[in-house]
């Protein structure tokens, strides 16, 4: 029997297990849609798919609903794939191991998926439920919310007949989201010559390593360190002051996770050697306490290893750790209109070597106003331009301007403050939520965000406070129950 099968709501719980079971990477869903449409098929439930791989099951309202207009419940059935640096989990075949940790749900070093599995759990739950009251409904399950927003922009929507919407990809109970950023990639990718490295020196692994990581919209304000920028610190450091080639670098993996872990190999004259491990040792003890209240577990090591066979030539390797020296990282800005709210902000992803002599940087730019986020993209690509890059912007994806008069927010707070007697916030998010490219899509469309507590999303610690989880699925019958 499942760990889980003690928690409560049980139905959900069971539903999240056998979500955990089934691999889904974003882009690689296809084990995730087959398990949805049989879900639906057996159940006799209307059942589509659209080219992008979403998929829709409809569910007749109950007999004291019917003629109500139809609720789209909506989450993602991707998951953010991250795990410890000693961890072997093949995310496209091994299941994730959920585990216990007190009042919490986490895995076996690795992501969760809760984000937005209990999305998905939940909406099963009240698609299997035959005690659950509910008007129409239309389940919305999207695919690469993770990567790309690819689901929702793509979505075809005359899948759906409902005008309101629920989307379930919210991380914090007893808060009500109306509103969220928009979002833009950029990408610069360096092209670099090579050179011998000198016979008299000695090569070395420099490590980052214990950072937290974290969503990089919702976690990007809490003075995370971020694994890139502080491996970069270090080798400009000493390529000014010892000299040092560069042979080998990579950081990070996801746009929208704040890097956890970097690397560097360089090389420097055996004389150096010792000036390298001083540096490296003040540089540590320099970082360790300013980042003493956010990363405990911050480690920065450097190990001898084997001279590579080259180097990226000096006049390279100057332009690139100067690039990612100055481009800017973290909150940009906070929010007038709603206290507390980051505004606009960037984050530095990832560094990655690729073929033909090439190193990718990728950044993550957010912001609630298209114009500042359209002005911190270009704030980075003028810093990579500088040095020599090739630099792109995606498409970018819009954000959901904030409509307090919506009919569906009234109901749910109605809903929260009848249940829980208080409250609930009611917020916008600096997270990228789908719910702009569905506005796009369908406009007019009436929608709020809300789910149980989650925290370290898209990071090997994500976690999900059990007790949260029955709140937020007796929250959302009671919505439904009352639209």
């Amino acid at each position: 029997m499942s760990i889980l099968a003690q928690l409560e709501p049980s139905e959900v719980w069971m539903w999240f297990d056998e979500i955990c079971k089934i691999p889904r990477p974003s882009k690689h869903e296809g084990k995730m849609i087959n398990f949805l449409v049989d879900f639906g098929k057996s159940r006799n439930l209307e059942t589509a798919t659209d080219d992008a791989g979403n998929v829709v099951i409809k569910k007749p309202a109950t007999a004291r609903f019917a003629g109500k207009p139809t609720i789209i419940l909506q989450s993602h059935i991707d998951m953010v794939c991250e795990k410890t640096a000693d961890s072997c989990h093949n995310f496209e075949c091994d299941p994730i191991e959920p585990r216990i940790d007190g009042d919490w749900v986490c895995a076996n070093n690795t992501t969760l998926g809760a984000d937005d599995g209990i999305g998905v759990a939940t909406q099963l739950a009240i698609l299997a439920s035959e005690s659950v009251e509910h008007p129409p409904i239309e389940c919305l399950f999207t695919v690469d919310e993770e990567t790309g927003l690819t689901g929702a922009f793509h979505l075809n929507p005359k899948m759906l007949s409902g005008k309101t919407l629920i989307n379930l990809d919210s991380e914090d109970e007893g808060q009500i989201f109306i509103g969220c950023a928009g979002g833009v990639n950029t990408t610069a990718l360096f092209s670099y010559t090579t050179q011998a490295i000198a016979e008299s020196a000695t090569a070395y692994t420099l490590e980052v390593t214990g950072l937290r990581g974290g969503h990089s919209g919702d976690d990007i304000h809490k003075g995370f360190g971020n694994a890139n920028k502080i491996l970069n610190r270090i080798l400009w450091l000493a390529q000014k002051q010892i000299g040092l080639q560069l042979c080998a670098i990579d950081g990070g993996n996801l746009h929208n996770a704040i890097p956890r872990h970097a690397t560097a190999t360089i090389a420097v004259e055996r004389k150096n050697c010792d000036a390298l491990k001083q540096l490296v040792a003040k540089m540590s003890a320099d970082i360790a306490q300013e980042l003493k209240y956010t990363e405990l577990e911050l480690k920065i090591n450097l190990t001898e290893t084997a001279l590579p066979a080259s180097a990226i030539a000096e006049s390279d390797t100057k332009c690139l750790l100067n690039a990612i020296y100055g481009c800017p990282n973290g909150p940009i800005a906070m929010s007038h209109a709603l206290p507390g709210l980051v505004e606009t902000s960037t984050n530095l992803a990832s560094v990655k070597m690729k073929e033909n002599n090439t190193i990718e940087i990728v950044t993550s730019q957010r912001s609630s106003i298209l114009s500042a986020r359209t002005d911190i993209a270009n704030m980075v690509e003028s810093v990579f331009a500088q040095a020599g890059a090739t630099v792109e912007h995606s498409d970018g994806y819009p954000g959901w301007e904030p409509n307090p008069d919506s009919k569906i927010l009234k109901t749910a707070v109605g809903s929260y403050k009848r249940l829980f007697g208080k409250d609930p916030e009611v917020k916008a998010i600096h997270a990228g939520l789908e719910c702009g490219l569905f506005l796009e899509k369908i406009p007019g469309m009436d929608m709020i965000s809300i789910g149980p507590t989650l925290r370290c999303v898209h990071s090997p610690s994500e976690r999900i406070e059990i007790k949260t989880v029955k709140m937020f699925y007796d929250f959302l019958i009671d919505i439904l129950k009352n639209s």
